[in-house]
């Protein structure tokens, strides 16, 4: 199953910028790490912002909740830094215009 994450990346008054950005920096690791494993489709960082795309294919909700415990700003404790987090599951539009199909008789 797919989802989008939007990871919206505060750094705390009490850490230093070198303490920050390390800890973004493993981050950052284990993300391209899932990419090459497979289970993240996509990575963007919104230009202009402390903001984070993911997509990330897992094959459920349970999936996804490990899945994120294994990243090192869970792992490590620092989840706070994560100022705004939604998750957004996806379904393929194709299964959608066939949905549509029927919605549309009426």
């Amino acid at each position: 199953m797919l989802f989008m994450l939007k990871s919206h990346i505060a750094k705390p008054e009490t850490l230093s910028n070198k303490e920050f950005y390390s800890i973004w920096r493993q981050e950052s690791e284990a993300a391209l790490a899932a990419v090459k494993a497979g289970a993240i489709k996509g990575i963007w960082k919104v230009a202009g912002q402390p903001e984070i795309i993911t997509i990330i294919d897992v094959p459920g909700a349970d999936d996804l909740d490990h899945a994120m415990q294994q990243f090192p700003m869970w792992k490590l404790g620092f989840s706070h830094i994560v100022a705004d987090f939604q998750i957004i599951p996806l379904r393929p539009y194709e299964n959608w215009a066939e949905d549509l199909k029927e919605l549309s008789k009426g």
